[in-house]
Parts: structure tokens; sequence; C-alpha cells
């Protein structure tokens, strides 16, 4: 039978339409990929493109204008709040929608459905840690407040306009390369959106699992050396010689601490997955008029976090009859998170506070239906998780939840400790709690002096953070603002007993008792992830502190005066590596000398002649890191053998601390060999394996920046290696979580800041990254050269008579239908 060329023809045509319409493994349908009309050519955003536009919503009440100026930066004027952020969420969608569509994926536990089958157990924690849990607590406090509700709601609404109103053909590229398609908002995203970042700042501050492990390895007077409360070298947030009132609450701890509490031996057969970052600190600060060359305050400001492209934070101004405020939002969220007002300025940094406790938990049997308490078996919740796959089968989950929160951790899932056993551990976090960030934050884009500051701030639940301040009446001060636990001595610290309420928390320290400071004599306030306060505080505060950098902010400051804009600048990337500089004393000590050979002696004094900058070019900065690292390694290695997580061991600070404090340390001794060892022993060994690792490294470059390998990825690209065409590798800057510019390997400032407080506001900012989401868009990482030389962007604070001002470049007209 002879088949005519036509049908021929027809069944290859057919067959080829199939083949391009189908995903195949990874591959998106090409069909629908490559085509003109709709694939990603629509995604190269021309360098003459318009953003004028004239739009009509019926959710609107008024007009409504955004001027666009030169780095796409909108001024948003509307007549209404509700108009307002209504426009705020459709410009978070147009310039950032698979942004903000992945990140609330992943907070609720459902990147498996973009990432496939690894995603499996990162969805099964967040899930188990509660994340939706705590985000439905939160809307509660949300929608039962009108005004805060309508707020959200007008939010929400903008976002949907925007997702209705989009055309397949200006889909974002990443949704046609995962063959997807992004999902409606609702008001719960926004709040998922929130718990991630009370995720991000507040659930990588503790180490209960770790020092749980670490409990059961040495004696509590060894603890209190290995992980100190109160460093020796503490420059705390309150200056010294602050005085605290006598504490409103006293935590009394159970009879049966000692007993079963600090006594007990056994690991927590857990560890997290999705660990964040306990660098995930920033820097801020503010000076008087007193210190300043003009006789007003200046703020900065620069949150580090994970850098990312696109960037975590969109800038824009937000006008209304009523106000007028300006700084960086975060996508997904109504407001300006950081930034300054015609009356004020502000800015964060982390507290590190510890807010997120586990208690062991005894089950009646495997159906974790009724858990033992206050002697009697009690019913637990349970939530049945549906985890869908992309490419593989549905996963169910059951998670049982108890008085304290959920169980995180069982027998069916210890995080990435995978043994086939575990113990049953719920997990109390603050963030659980009904709370309304978002409103906080929406009346301190309104505040007009120091006391509306503070009545902004003081519902601030989770995450913990230092807000500090200025305004132009000449005030500057500094608050930590959380909701944090009241604990007696080391509450908290290890897993805690959870067969009844003795061992629960028993209140929460006072709002007007949180650490804080106003027009202090000496004319300036810092805070840089240090503990707020010193051992006088009254209240037993653990947490994950980082101490040098806030040590010299404090020594820059106080040496300054005449201060300018152009010296801020400077402090915001200052290299100077302070931690090294009293660990140079001590290394240098302990070295035997005699005993290097000639390629030895040369690295050694080029660590002696270092400048202690931690510059891009340096190569003093490589030696004491190789050398550190190996260090730690040689004095930890033999003691934490069963703590294989270096993360758990003590911090570099405290190693340091000890040696310079005690030259007979016992961990000095390895006692995996017969011999006695001293610290001239272990730091020359220490400086010989890591002058045996800069030989080999020498041979590529000894310069700083090849071994910290700064760079921005893309925010679907945790391998740092599959993007890379939509990211920006091999930046050549210097830094480390401990310096100022505190630039390490993708994390560092995610957005610097600095506000003078004169009449006009003279304000500058830049952030590693571009107004655009779309890799296509001469806005995607335009700022990125800035930001890495250390340069500024003037922030334009545009007035109502500013319209037709040569600064806007396009303008979008907003009104009802």
């Amino acid at each position: 039978m002879r088949i005519a060329p036509f049908a021929i023809s027809a069944i290859l045509t057919g067959g080829l339409v199939f083949a391009l319409n189908k995903q195949w493994g990874a591959i998106p349908p090409m069909g629908k990929f490559l085509s003109p009309q709709q694939g990603f050519w629509q995604n190269a955003e021309p360098a003459s493109k318009s953003f004028d536009a004239e739009l009509k919503f019926p959710d609107l009440k008024g007009k409504a204008e955004v001027y666009f100026d030169e780095r796409l930066v909108p001024h948003v004027f509307a007549e209404k709040d509700e108009d307002l952020y209504f426009i705020q969420g459709y410009l978070h969608a147009k310039f950032r929608l698979f942004q903000i569509d992945l990140q609330t994926k992943a907070a609720a536990g459902r990147a498996s459905e973009i990432a496939g089958p690894k995603a499996i157990n990162f969805d099964k924690e967040q899930r188990r840690l509660g994340m939706v849990y705590a985000a439905e607590n939160a809307m509660k406090e949300i929608e039962k407040d009108e005004q805060s509700k309508a707020l959200f709601t007008a939010y929400t609404n903008g976002i949907n306009a925007y997702i209705s109103s989009m055309k397949e053909a200006d889909m974002p590229i990443e949704y046609k390369l995962l063959n997807i398609k992004p999902e409606k908002w609702s008001n719960l995203r926004t709040a998922l959106l929130l718990k991630m970042m009370a995720k991000m700042l507040s659930s990588g501050t503790e180490s209960d699992l770790a020092m749980t492990n670490a409990k059961a390895m040495f004696l509590p007077d060894e603890l209190k050396k290995l992980y100190p409360q109160v460093p020796d070298s503490l420059v705390p947030i309150v200056p010294k010689g602050t005085a605290f009132d006598q504490p409103g609450i006293k935590p009394i701890p159970p009879a049966t601490a000692d007993s079963i509490y600090f006594s007990r031996k056994d690991i927590a057969m857990a560890r997290e997955i999705d660990k964040p970052d306990p660098g995930n600190g920033s820097n801020n600060w503010v000076v008087a008029g007193s210190k300043t060359q003009s006789g007003v305050p200046i703020l900065c400001n620069d949150p580090h976090l994970e850098l990312s492209l696109p960037s975590i934070w969109y800038e824009m101004q937000l006008v209304t009859p009523t106000s007028n405020v300006y700084g960086v939002s975060l996508p997904g969220s109504p407001f300006v998170i950081i930034g300054f007002n015609d009356s004020i300025a502000w800015g964060v940094t982390n507290s590190q506070r510890d807010v997120k406790d586990y208690y062991e938990i005894k089950f009646k049997d495997k159906s974790k239906k009724e858990y033992w308490f206050n002697g009697a078996w009690t019913p637990t919740t349970q939530r049945v998780e549906e985890i869908k796959v992309k490419g593989g089968t549905t996963v169910f989950d059951t998670v049982s939840y108890t008085i304290f929160g959920p169980v995180m951790y069982d027998d069916s899932f210890q995080g990435a400790m995978n043994e086939g056993k575990g113990r049953n551990l719920a997990v109390r976090w603050t963030a659980h709690d009904p709370s309304n960030e978002g409103m906080a934050v929406y009346r301190l884009n309104r505040a007009k002096n120091y006391d509306e500051y503070v009545n902004a701030i003081k519902d601030f639940t989770c995450p913990g953070q230092n807000f500090v301040f200025a305004s132009k009446s000449g005030d500057i001060a500094i608050w930590q603002q959380g909701r944090f636990p009241a604990r007696w001595d080391r509450q908290g610290l290890y897993v805690m007993p959870g067969e009844d309420s003795s061992y629960m928390w028993q209140g929460f320290i006072p709002q007007p008792e949180n650490p804080h400071a106003k027009n202090p004599e000496r004319g300036f306030l810092q805070s840089a992830n240090q503990r707020p306060a010193d051992s006088t505080y009254p209240y037993f505060i653990p947490g994950s502190y980082i101490t040098p950098r806030g040590i010299t902010i404090e020594n820059r400051l106080a040496a300054m005066s005449g201060i300018t804009v152009n010296d801020m600048m400077a402090l915001h990337g200052n290299y100077f590596n302070t931690l090294a500089e009293d660990a140079r004393t001590v290394l240098l000590k302990y070295t035997k000398e005699g005993e290097l050979n000639t390629n030895e002696k040369k690295y050694l004094e080029l660590f002696r002649n270092w400048d202690l900058q931690a510059s891009a070019d340096s190569k003093g900065q490589t030696i004491y890191s190789l050398w550190r690292f190996a260090l730690e390694d040689t004095i930890w290695g033999d003691d934490f053998a069963g703590l294989p997580n270096k993360e758990d061991w003590p911090e570099t600070q405290t190693l340091f601390e000890y040696m310079l404090r005690d030259s007979a340390m016992k961990f000095a001794d390895d006692i995996r060999t017969p011999a006695k060892e001293t610290l001239y022993d272990m730091v020359t060994a220490a400086f010989k394996k890591a002058a045996s690792q800069l030989s080999e490294r020498e041979k590529t470059g000894l310069e700083w920046y090849r071994f910290n390998q700064p760079g921005v990825y893309h925010i679907m690209d945790k391998s740092k290696k599959d993007l890379l065409p939509f990211a920006r590798a091999g930046l050549h800057v210097g830094g480390w979580g401990d310096i100022v510019n505190a630039i390490k390997g993708s994390h560092g400032p995610s957005w610097r800041m600095i506000v003078q407080m004169s009449s006009p506001t003279e304000a500058y900012g830049v952030y590693p990254g571009g107004q655009s989401g779309n890799p296509g868009s001469r806005f995607y990482d335009n700022y990125l050269d800035q930001w890495a030389e250390g340069k500024y962007n003037k922030l334009w604070f545009m007035r109502d008579g500013d319209r037709t001002d040569k600064n806007v470049k396009w303008v979008m007209k907003f009104k009802g239908e």
C-alpha cells in the first residue's frame, strides 16, 4: 500500500507538534518556549521600552499616578490608602511575579511542585515547622481589624489584577522554563511571605538540637566556657552603664531541672534540613547632630541576607495626602520596610534572639493521636499534609499538634539526620502566635516623632529586630523589639521535657523592658547583631550573637567628629578585620617559628605584615582564614567528633578569647594521641596545614576574592551553577560575615541606605540587583556594579509639585471603572 506524500507530511507534522508541545523531563514544551509570539523571545526587553500606561480597575476608589524615574523606581501618588496598596501590589506583580510566587510556595512547603522529588524533605520540614499554621494564626490578627484587612486585601487585589490582565507573552521567563503558571494571590500568601522572613531571621538563631548533643558530651562548666552567654569583648547595643529596671517577671526553674533537664545525656536524634544562616544579620547606626558636619542626625542601615536575582528588595515611594514614605519594600507584602518619611528615618538589624524551643513528647501509641501531659492522655490535633510532587507520586505526611506546637521530628522524620529512629520533638516558636507585623510597619511609615515610632513598633512580634531611629527634631534612638520569652537560667538551651507544663514559658519580657536607648550623651548608637545588653540586664537572653562588627563600628564612630555622608559610605564599605586584630597576637605568640620551613615562613611574614583589611585582593585575609579553619579543626576535631557539623562548634571568637584567657586550655590536648599537646603544638600544626593548602592555592592566586567567591545568583539556583546566565558570579569584592562590609559568598549587604535628616532630606541607597525581575531587562542587575564599587544612588524624594520634573521618565495612570 502506498501512502500519499501529503499523508506522510501530515503524520510528521502532527508528531512534531505533539513533541514540541509536550514536556520531556525537565525540558519545557519547546514549541511554546520557542514561539515568537509567546516564548522566551518576548522576555527580551528593548532598551527603549516605554512603561507609560493608562489603566482602569474596578477596585480603585479614586485616581492615582505612578511616576517612574530613570532607574525605574516608582513614585506612587494616590488619593486613598487602599488605592496606594492596590498599586503597590500591581507593581510587585508586574516586576517581581515569579519571585513572590516561588517564595510563598517554598514557605508553604510546596517546593516539590516545582523542583520534584528532591524537595520532598524540605517541604515536610516546612510543614512540620508549622509555616502555614503560623500564617493562618497571623491572618486571625490581620483580619480582625477592619483597616488592616482592607489594606492587605487591596494589596492582594492589585497582584491579582496584574495576573488577570497579563498576556501569556508577558509571563516571566521562569514560568516558561518550568512550564507552570502563576497562582492567584491571597492575604494568606502575604502572611506566608512574612513568616518566611520570620523563619529566615529567627529560626536559625537557636541551637537547641546541637546544644543537646553537646550536653551529652561535656560537663556543665565546660559548656559555659565553650558556649558563653556574654563574650569577653562584648560591646553591647545599649551602651554599658545603662541602668535597667527590676524585672517585671521572674521565671522560676522547675524542681526537676537538675535531675531530668541539665543532667540528661542523650542526643537529639534530629537535625534541620534548611536551617537559616545564623549570619543573617545586619548593621545599623545613627549619629546625632552633635557629631555631624551638618548638625543634623545621619542614619545608616545595611541588612545582610542571602543575595539573589531578582533582589529581595523593591525600591519605591508611596504618597497620599497624609503620608510620604520612601525606601525598600518586600515584594509579596505591602508597605515600606526600611526607609524614611518627611519627619523620621528608620532601619533594622536582626536581634539574633532565641525564640524557638523543642519539647520531647510522649505519645500513647504509634497513631500519635494522644500524648501524655499533666498526668493525662491529651488529644493531639492532626493535619494530613498533601505534598504534590512534580514528576512523582503525591506524598502524605501526618503532623500532630500539641499544646506546645507541631511535632516537627519523630520516628518517621528526623530532618537531615535520617537515622531511622528519633525522639518526638514538638516546636514552640513565637512566630506561631497571632500577630500583625505588617500594621506595625504601616504605622512606622507614618510616624512623625519618637513617641509615634515607639508606639508603631511595640506590637512587632517576630522576628525580633533592632529598630534604629532618627528624627528631624534631632532625636536618635534604638529599640530591640520583639516578643521574647522570659526564661530562667539556661531554659531552652536544650530539648526540654514536654510531659507537663513545668517547662513551658512562664511569660514574656514586658515590652517596655526590651533593651533600648535614646539620645545618649556620646552622640551615637549602633547595632550589628551583637548581644543587646551586658550581664547587668536582668533576663536570660540566649541567641546566636555576632560581636566583631559591632566593635569595629563602635570604635570608628567613637573616634569621629564632623561626620559627613561620605564618611558613612566609607564605613559601610569598611573591610577592617577586628577579630583578626585580636587573633594575630595569640596566633603569633603560639607559633613555633623554628619548626617552619622557608615556604611556611613566607606565609607567616605575609600574615605578620598584613594590614588587617579583608579587601578583594588581600592575601593576608586568605592566610588568616585558612589558618583559622585549620586551627578550629585541630582544636575541636577530637573533642567534637560526635558533632560532625562544624556550625555547631564554638564560635571562632570564643576560641580566640579562650586562648587569650587560658594558655593551658584543656582542649588544646588531642585526646586521640598518647602525647599531651599544648597550644604551641596545635597552633603550629594548624599553620603547617594551612601553609600546605596555601601552596596549592597559590597556583591560581591567593587573593581573597578567589577564596570567598562572591556572587549573586538567581533565586531558583540553589546549586549556584545551573542558571549562571541569570547570575553575576566572581565579583571583585572583599568582606566576611564578621566584617562591617559583610560579603560572604552569596550573602551580604542586601540594601545600603544613608539618610541625612536635613531639610530637604538627603538620602542615598543601593542594592545588588535592579528593579526588574526579568533577566532580559536592562533593569535586572544594573545596580550591581555600583554596589560592588561602594557607590550609591541619590534617592529622589519626590514632592507633589514635581510631577513634570525632568526626573520623570514614564507615567502610569490608574483610575476606577
